[in-house]
């Protein structure tokens, strides 16, 4: 099957950029899977849309082979490891949300797929409703307050009896969406709340709309053969006027940040890399929030371990800053005792082999839209020191971004 392209000569004949407005239009109308981001600390905006309805197929993340596009993957993924690949069919890019430009692709044959799919740009903005905002969700109730410090004490109280070290429980909590709600407004907005985070949506038929900021890296490799990753923990809220380098942390957040370093470092003993460099901990500002984190790089030509990123991604998710360690038992736990579904939650997402980098994100500070209304999502790092009280405060002003923004109309 050919894959569907636009070739350079057609670009220069169709001179207008478009929107990312006129870009969802047209694949919400026509049932195209699509996803957009802005990488952290860059301006750029980039859209890829996937023409074919491969997206239904789930795929084996082979970072080195996989086509270029978006991968985004569920909390828990047992199936092999198997994700969903929104492929760069076509690819726009621009500096801001009304000028984008489309992006030519040489691999592709089907120039005349491409070319149709930019003939059905509508002219004017239509805003339609994704049909995929209605596929069926779950009837659970949201978790109240006392549910939620209910099982942080269940999980404080496990931890005392050695049955897990740290567990990361979340919450889901259903808002109703302004009656001018929209997505494309909501997504410029989150780059304007989020200037260092990982901005992002995508939509597919049959698996849903999400929409985040995420300040928690998961697999980096630039153009260099760089390898990155990062453990994220603690969570403060941000007053405008402190300096970052003067945010005090307590000694359980300091802990719960040391845990998911340590994590990162024993799946790197696990397939004997010693070859690393680990900067931190440092504070970063992520929107109305403050997090702990310490980087690590891997120059993987130096080491000659090609397939690290696909390695290191299987070992790491879920990481325990989303889940917690022991990874299996903690898992269970949360099975067991959520009494939700996190879908994509927690899990990852991010742009693969696009311009020679791939950058796959945790999904965080997230929400899933649905028809009127929207599901926000946050979680908190529990370990023996943690208080319940403290810990729903957290996860309120995790929420409270987002909330806001989805809360706005146009």
């Amino acid at each position: 099957m050919q894959r569907p392209g636009i070739n350079m000569e057609f670009l220069r004949e169709k001179e207008t950029a478009t929107s990312l407005q006129q870009l969802l239009d047209a694949a919400f109308q026509h049932h195209y899977a699509i996803a957009a981001w802005k990488n952290t600390g860059r301006e750029v905006i980039n859209v890829v849309i996937d023409l074919s309805e491969q997206y239904k197929d789930p795929v084996d993340p082979e970072l080195e082979t996989l086509k270029p596009g978006f991968l985004v993957s569920p909390f828990l993924n047992e199936s092999n490891h198997l994700a969903y690949l929104v492929k760069a069919d076509v690819h726009f890019q621009g500096k801001n949300g009304h000028e984008l430009n489309a992006i030519p692709r040489p691999d592709f044959q089907d120039d005349e797929a491409g070319e149709r799919f930019l003939d059905k740009l509508p002219e004017k903005k239509q805003a339609v409703l994704p049909k995929y905002f209605n596929i069926d969700h779950d009837n659970l109730k949201d978790s109240t307050e006392k549910d939620f410090k209910d099982l942080i004490q269940l999980a404080i109280d496990r931890i005392r009896l050695g049955e897990i070290q740290k567990v990361v429980p979340s919450r889901r909590e259903t808002i109703d969406l302004h009656e001018d709600f929209n997505l494309a407004s909501a997504f410029m907005e989150l780059t304007r709340q989020y200037p260092e985070a990982f901005i992002s949506f995508f939509s597919i038929p049959d698996k849903g709309t999400w929409m985040g900021a995420s300040p928690e890296i998961l697999i980096e490799i630039n153009e260099q053969g760089i390898f990155r990753t990062s453990a994220v923990a603690g969570t403060q809220l941000w007053h405008p006027e402190e300096d970052l380098s003067s945010v005090a942390w307590t000694q359980k957040e300091i802990e719960e940040q040391a845990l998911v370093s340590r994590y990162i470092i024993n799946n790197f003993k696990k397939i004997r890399l010693r070859e690393f460099e680990e900067y931190g901990p440092k504070t970063i500002r992520a929107g109305n929030l403050v997090h702990l984190r310490t980087d690590f790089t891997v120059n993987i030509r130096d080491v000659n371990f090609p397939q690290l990123g696909t390695v290191m991604l299987k070992l790491l998710h879920p990481t325990s800053a989303v889940c917690g360690m022991p990874k299996d038992s903690s898992a269970e736990f949360l099975r067991k005792h959520e009494n939700y579904d996190r879908e994509f939650y927690s899990g990852y997402l991010g742009p693969v082999n696009i311009e020679n980098r791939t950058g796959l994100y945790v999904n965080l500070r997230c929400a899933r839209l649905l028809d009127k209304k929207a599901f926000l999502y946050s979680g908190a790092g529990i370990t023996l020191d943690s208080n319940p009280e403290k810990e729903w405060h957290e996860t309120l002003i995790k929420n409270q971004t987002m909330m806001e923004i989805l809360r706005a109309g146009e």
